[in-house]
């Protein structure tokens, strides 16, 4: 188990006062499916957005430890899941690959209004068509002179109706493999470039998401990230850091959902005790304790084996699929120990099984994970 220094506890529980301040009035948040942006702007001057960046160009300079660490404080200290995903979406979608693959002239432009959360970013990977399915995309960057013009559409852009910088995947050949893939990184006010409205969804209502469109949309090639056909590099490196830190939220927010479960289940009482002691209630806690355990030892030791340049690909599978599902089981058990209190909005316990839900679907479905492991076992 990893031993936490002093500065990374302070850094981490530094934030929790605020933290509970954000949460006032999430329910309500989540019933408007709003973007919270007074709560968004409290964030920002926390600094937590610039957590991972260099702190010569904004970033607070921590390492991918530290940086997993916090955020998991951010899950346990804010009960509004939806900002929680809008603030992982924002940090590894766009200042992720800038700052591994973007040219100088880039990071210095973009990445300290990233790290201060004045711009907010997203990407847009999936297409209607292709689903889990990245190199089927059909969205096409076409070099015409020192530019590319992009056309095509996305679907299910996470913070696309708020974002004003994204990283857009497109194919530059018609060769099959990941070399015909690439990666750009856009303006809002980009001409050719459109957003949907906000899409209504099961969960993570207030971390809006929604459609993009691209019509002869023109980019200068020096907007590239990495190299022309090196797209898929760059989506594999922010798959594993996009895994590890919306995941190390959902770890926070499993903690604090077992300790309001635990409290709830010494002060309820039933049948002239607490519900706690009867045997199927304390079970059900047990089997929530085992899952977050085993989420945060799999989530932490995949974060270790990245952070020390070590091929992490079967670990970062396994903690996807290992948290996404204790997540759901968990927030599943809270509602049953809450009873008919969980089921009732005005409690928050099911919004939060909503939220789970998402968490076995997006940076790779549970069927894809297990996909994955099998080809790295031979299968």
């Amino acid at each position: 188990m990893t031993t936490w220094s002093q500065d990374q506890q302070r850094l981490r529980t530094s934030l929790q006062p605020l933290l509970g301040k954000i949460s006032d009035g999430h329910v309500e948040r989540d019933s408007r499916a709003d973007f919270p942006r007074e709560q968004w702007d409290l964030l920002r001057a926390s600094g937590i957005l610039g957590l991972p960046f260099e702190e010569g160009l904004g970033g607070l300079g921590q390492d991918l430890l530290t940086t997993v660490y916090v955020l998991e404080g951010l899950g346990q200290g804010c009960r509004d899941a939806g900002l929680n995903f809008s603030v992982t979406s924002h940090m590894v979608s766009t200042g992720v690959p800038l700052q591994r693959f973007g040219s100088q002239e880039l990071k210095e432009r973009y990445l300290p209004r990233l790290c201060t959360g004045e711009l907010i970013g997203a990407h847009a990977i999936t297409e209607p068509d292709s689903g889990s399915d990245a190199l089927a995309m059909r969205t096409r960057a076409v070099r015409d002179g020192d530019s590319f013009v992009l056309n095509g559409s996305k679907a299910f852009v996470s913070n696309g109706p708020v974002a004003d910088l994204i990283t857009v995947y497109a194919r530059t050949s018609d060769r099959p493999g990941p070399l015909s893939i690439t990666a750009f990184l856009l303006d809002r006010d980009t001409p050719g470039l459109s957003f949907g409205r906000p899409i209504p969804k099961m969960g993570l209502r207030t971390s809006p998401l929604g459609e993009l469109f691209l019509d002869d949309c023109r980019v200068p090639a020096s907007r590239v990230l990495g190299r022309t056909g090196g797209g898929f590099l760059v989506l594999d490196h922010v798959m594993r850091w996009e895994v590890l830190c919306s995941f190390a939220v959902n770890t926070g927010e499993m903690r604090d959902r077992l300790e309001r479960c635990l409290d709830y289940a010494r002060t309820r009482t039933q049948f002239g005790r607490p519900i706690g002691s009867h045997q199927a209630v304390s079970h059900r806690l047990v089997d929530m304790e085992i899952g977050l355990e085993s989420a945060r030892h799999w989530l932490f030791s995949a974060a270790r084996k990245l952070a020390a340049g070590e091929n992490a690909a079967k670990e970062v599978a396994i903690a996807k699929l290992v948290v996404s599902e204790a997540n759901v089981a968990s927030a599943l058990g809270a509602v049953q120990i809450f009873g008919g209190n969980g089921y009732m909005a005005e409690y928050g316990i099911e919004k939060e099984l909503r939220n789970s839900v998402a968490s076995t679907i997006y940076s790779g479905t549970s069927e894809i994970q297990r996909n994955r492991i099998a080809s790295m076992l031979g299968l």
